[in-house]
């Protein structure tokens, strides 16, 4: 069951494995598709946002964001999280991300090798070459962004 609110399609109740045959071409757009939802309703003004921003909420880690690059029809953040180890600060998912403004699709172009948060590391391992790749990075960026909306993330002008 999904729902619209304010115009928007909220997917949350959509498991996107479901949505067409995993790791297929199709079930690749589809990932696409609910992560660019979940991205918007993480950050709302993605289309308009630049420079850096910071979402603090109860019981998580600071969530980062920073617009590195817009153009006229896409957004390529980075999102992540600040951890102060030992060893100094260490970034941890790394996650290079670019949303497609127009096609309303978002997907991953990078991200870290080794995770430190252990939902993401268990994420990443259960997720095997281009279309495998692409298809677990963009499932560990789709299942974060719903954990992020779930503890409370909204990132909005500074």
């Amino acid at each position: 069951m999904c729902c619209y609110i304010d115009g928007m399609l909220l997917d949350s109740h959509l498991v996107p494995e479901t949505a067409a045959k995993p790791r297929s071409f199709v079930g690749l757009m589809a990932v696409y598709e609910s992560n660019y939802l979940r991205l918007l309703r993480l950050i709302p003004e993605i289309a308009r946002l630049d420079g850096c921003f910071r979402s603090r909420v109860a019981g998580d880690c600071d969530l980062h964001v920073e617009i590195l690059e817009r153009c006229r029809y896409t957004v390529t953040l980075s999102l992540t999280y600040h951890f102060e180890t030992d060893d100094g600060l260490l970034i941890d998912p790394d996650m290079t991300v670019r949303a497609y403004l127009d096609g309303r699709l978002a997907e991953v172009m990078a991200i870290g090798t080794t995770q430190r948060h252990v939902t993401l590391r268990k994420l990443v391992k259960e997720h095997g070459r281009e279309l495998s790749r692409r298809w677990r990075r963009n499932m560990v960026l789709n299942k974060w962004l719903d954990y992020l909306s779930e503890q409370g993330h909204l990132v909005l002008e500074r």
